[in-house]
């Protein structure tokens, strides 16, 4: 999914730019390995087993309460993105495979269009503030996306298994929203958000506090030119870390008018 337009442009000069790149690169690595940290602590609370009961193989074999629904739930969303561009089948055959509890972090990456010279050039922009999160496999977004790209063979279980990593963790949510309100408090917006590129596959997106803007589309080009990659990143700095909200501060503000 393409999602440059809920970012803000910005003009700068080289000089500036350079600046902020670099300020950009130590605010991106804070903030990943914060996230991270976040995870491991939560992870506890990610058990597949108790959102899907024994409709998932798992050590521990138990009823959970509304297992059923959760699996239709699940159920239907495989079924939507299975076939195209995966070409798997669409129904699932309980019990499931075993998913890990342990959730990973992707950086968000999204295609930029851009005209040069009358002709469209495709630049992937990496956002240093969002991830992409999923339920830990041996397949993650980057080999799910090389299989259906043609640049690595496909392999139909491990791309059941990532689907699943993605789905499972979009239910898990829905049927457990005060994590979401957790995540929260921690200051990351939760979301659902559906990758084009993977036939509309739905998939949770967290994102820090701390807005990030990208250049005009000809200094974008400029740069990539130069560089001879097609690659861009979104930029911050620190006009954007004193501009972090605090949502505890003003609900408590609010409360008292």
């Amino acid at each position: 999914m393409t999602t440059q337009g809920t970012v803000a442009r910005k003009s700068l000069d080289n000089q500036e730019f350079f600046r902020l790149r670099q300020a950009t690169e130590k605010i991106g690595i804070a903030l990943g390995k914060r996230l991270s940290a976040h995870l491991e602590t939560l992870s506890p609370l990610f058990v597949p087993r108790k959102l899907l009961g024994t409709f998932i193989k798992s050590a521990v074999v138990e009823d959970v309460p509304r297992s059923d629904k959760a699996f239709a739930d699940l159920q239907e969303r495989y079924a939507s993105v299975s076939e195209k561009p995966f070409g798997l089948p669409k129904k699932l055959q309980p019990p499931l495979p075993s998913l890990m509890g342990q959730l990973d972090a992707a950086l968000y990456q999204y295609p930029l269009v851009l005209d040069s010279g009358g002709e469209s050039k495709t630049v992937s922009v990496t956002s240093p503030v969002r991830w992409i999160l999923s339920f830990r496999s041996e397949c993650p977004l980057v080999r799910l996306r090389a299989m259906v790209a043609g640049t690595e063979t496909r392999n139909p279980d491990d791309m059941r298994i990532a689907l699943l990593s993605h789905l499972a963790l979009v239910v898990y949510l829905k049927h457990f929203p005060a994590l979401v309100g957790l995540l929260g408090d921690l200051r990351y917006r939760v979301e659902v958000q559906e990758l084009s590129d993977l036939g509309g596959l739905p998939v949770v997106m967290v994102t820090a506090p701390v807005e990030t803007f990208l250049p005009p589309d000809e200094f974008i080009l400029q740069i990539t030119q130069l560089s001879g990659i097609s690659a861009f990143q979104e930029v911050t700095g620190t006009e954007a870390i004193d501009n972090i909200p605090d949502p505890l501060k003003n609900s408590l503000k609010s409360l008292l008018g």
